[in-house]
């Protein structure tokens, strides 16, 4: 998804649901991803590069503001992938936004 800082790497998010309005104004209903700097204990050395967390954190956006796919594997199908692409990313964690807790809060690195 197009970030408003033209600076910042695109956010990433599950599209969950598509909806058009009676203008056919297309709205998606997302499930954000986060990355670990975002999150709040910060990115921590065991992170990967290539690491996003799913969050509890749902929006509404235009459909406009995606900007293309990527694919977000579980860790073990990433480490089993031969070439990592750019659109590749992998998803150990399952993050609370509100709280900064984690689901699970230990795993093997």
């Amino acid at each position: 998804m197009r970030p408003s800082d033209s600076d910042k790497p695109p956010y990433v998010a599950r599209v969950e649901k598509i909806e058009a309005d009676h203008r056919n104004n297309v709205k998606v209903r997302v499930r954000w991803y986060y990355r670990p700097e975002e999150s709040i204990g910060g990115r921590r050395q065991f992170h990967g590069a290539k690491e996003l967390f799913l969050s509890d954190h749902y929006d509404v956006q235009s459909a406009h503001t995606i900007e293309g796919k990527c694919i977000v594997h579980t860790f073990k199908n990433y480490t089993k992938l031969e070439n990592v692409g750019a659109e590749d990313y992998f998803c150990r964690f399952e993050y609370k936004a509100a709280t900064g807790g984690f689901t699970p809060d230990r795993v093997a690195v």
